[in-house]
């Protein structure tokens, strides 16, 4: 089975968007401006480097990478396919599953804008994917304002090479389990591709921690109806590591002992809350190394978690040793090798139904 890297992305560049050019849309095509961070925030915007995309007169942090501690610019925006290839090669990865850059940030109430650029967007990935015979693999981004739009595009991605859906905790400024996203859901559940609950920025002036939206999303999901409502659709939490998973799991252990308040019962421990928890509402999660794996697993786990190198970024998730330091546990006798396996093999073939 392939090794599969189930967080990595794909920074967008101007020819992400060439597709809109000269057709009515074109007034959303992202531009690259140069401004320092001060002078922005003079003008009223919320930029943290000097450069960034001005799209629907609004600014928008776009990264400048640097070229020795991160992958080359032309393996980052799939100008070279080739090389990002033989890339994955030397780091021991077969398969990469690429989530977006620019959509972790954008947010709008322009429904029009929305469709034009996602749509655009999963054209572009479909292109560049499309020759490396399933080693390169893509979450859609989908028009979300407009659920049958979204159903629509949905449908399109999965016939060009997509392999789930990129969504943040509170699209819209709705939680997960808000019905205006079911459509989403039905339909994704009907095609077999999964939902990828990815850390990503709020609505302009709506912040919050980035871990917070994954973390109320899995206690949302798994206290509802929907993982039985949806009985196909597997959830993903991605990027936000899983050392949250016992906070979570104390707090559904809170709610269970609250309704056993005033009965003589013993409340069990933390790993006897909810043994099957994870398998049965069909969730999977991508670890970070720093994670305490061995604790982790107590909780039902070891058919649940994924690894990621979240290559391409800069932020606290990426490290693109983190395949070799899951290797590293199981050659220390903190997991076995099969454990091992499915972190890094398995588990994200069964999410991602590759």
């Amino acid at each position: 089975m392939p090794v599969i890297d189930a967080d990595t992305h794909v920074d967008e560049c101007e020819d992400t968007w060439r597709k809109l050019e000269g057709t009515p849309y074109a007034k959303y095509i992202p531009v690259t401006v140069s401004m320092p961070p001060e002078e922005a925030k003079r003008a009223g915007y919320n930029a943290t480097t000097s450069r960034s995309w001005v799209v629907e007169g609004r600014l928008q942090n776009r990264a400048i990478r640097d070229e020795i501690n991160h992958p080359p610019r032309v393996r980052r925006e799939l100008e070279d396919v080739p090389g990002r290839l033989k890339h994955m090669d030397e780091i021991g990865v077969d398969v990469q599953v690429i989530f977006p850059t620019f959509f972790i940030r954008y947010n709008t109430r322009n429904a029009e804008a929305e469709w034009a650029l996602s749509t655009t967007y999963n054209r572009w990935m479909a292109e560049k994917c499309a020759p490396t015979r399933g080693r390169l693999r893509w979450a859609a981004v989908l028009p979300l304002l407009q659920p049958e739009k979204a159903v629509e595009e949905l449908r399109w991605a999965k016939e060009h090479g997509a392999c789930g859906i990129f969504k943040r905790g509170f699209d819209l400024d709705r939680p997960v389990t808000d019905p205006h996203f079911f459509p989403v859901y039905e339909e994704a559940s009907a095609l077999n591709l999964p939902l990828c609950n990815h850390t990503g920025h709020p609505l302009p002036n709506h912040e919050w921690d980035r871990g917070f939206p994954i973390i109320y999303s899995f206690t949302s999901l798994v206290s509802s109806s929907i993982p039985k409502k949806f009985s196909k659709l597997r959830f993903g939490f991605i990027e936000s590591g899983a050392s949250w998973i016992p906070y979570a799991v104390s707090q559904l252990g809170a709610v269970k002992r609250q309704s056993l308040r005033g009965q003589k019962t013993k409340m069990p421990n933390l790993y006897q809350i909810e043994p099957d928890l994870f398998r049965e509402n069909r969730v999977f999660i991508t670890i970070d190394p720093i994670d305490d794996i061995e604790s982790l697993l107590k909780f039902g786990t070891e058919d649940s978690l994924m690894i990621g190198t979240d290559y391409s970024h800069t932020d606290i998730s990426a490290n693109l040793s983190a395949l070799d330091e899951v290797r590293g546990w199981a050659d220390e006798g903190r997991i076995t090798q099969g454990q091992a396996k499915k972190i890094l093999e398995t588990n994200s073939h069964t999410f991602y139904d590759l």
